[in-house]
């Protein structure tokens, strides 16, 4: 068969397949949002270390460098781009603020303009989170030509932060009481202009990546406590 399938690449399979099924259970209506962002916190989790675990191989030929960089890119794409947009469209048929202003607004001409315009938000987000991916594609190649060390900075917002910003919106609604759809579609706006954005961000170091696990762990635990108890 052709690909790679030693050690290396078995967290990123394991993300893009996670972001698949929350992409699918969430988008088909028979799940939750919630769902959704528990499988966003997985990949999150198969990002921390996937990078890590790559490296660990030393013998590594150019060829699996490339495989890893290539569908390392399109797996995020699927996780933090795909997976967070659908959980925005799946929280938009559950929202009473979209059921008033959106789907039964009259006349019809106005509420299919609107229709159309709110899923547009989604949509620019996943194209700005493939324009990043594809870009990081590029530069990460051309640097690996000059540079085997690790990447220092990362130019613009990295795509897997939603992994955390996300669940952190849907965490608001536990606290506010209230419908939190809008404020997920304006985070999915400035969240997507943060990733073609120029500003430098310093690579987090092994503690950085560990403290952003335990928030990832600790949100995980709140939104299902939540969810228990709102049932």
């Amino acid at each position: 068969m052709i690909g790679y399938y030693n050690y290396t690449v078995i967290l990123t399979y394991l993300s893009l397949l996670s972001a698949s099924i929350g992409t699918i259970v969430t988008i088909s209506g028979h799940g939750h949002p919630y769902f959704g962002i528990f499988f966003l916190l997985f990949c999150g989790l198969c990002d921390a270390f996937d990078g890590k675990v790559a490296r660990h191989k030393k013998n590594r030929t150019e060829s699996e460098k490339c495989f890893g960089i290539q569908i390392d890119s399109l797996s995020d794409l699927v996780a933090f781009g795909v997976l967070p947009a659908c959980v925005g469209i799946s929280m938009m048929r559950l929202s009473p603020l979209a059921k008033h202003y959106v789907f039964d607004c009259k006349p019809i001409f106005l509420k299919n303009i609107l229709f159309i315009g709110v899923h547009l938000i989604p949509l620019a987000y996943i194209l700005a989170a493939m324009i990043r991916l594809a870009y990081f594609n590029v530069t990460e190649q051309e640097r690996q030509k000059n540079d085997d060390g690790v990447r220092k900075f990362y130019t613009g917002l990295p795509v897997t932060s939603a992994s955390l910003i996300f669940p952190f919106i849907l965490l608001l609604q536990f606290v506010i009481k209230a419908d939190v759809a809008p404020v997920y579609f304006l985070t999915l706006i400035i969240v997507g202009i943060a990733f073609l954005s120029r500003f430098r961000i310093r690579k987090p170091g092994f503690k950085g990546i560990m403290m952003m696990v335990g928030i990832g762990a600790i949100e995980f635990a709140l939104i299902l406590i939540g969810r228990i108890v709102k049932c």
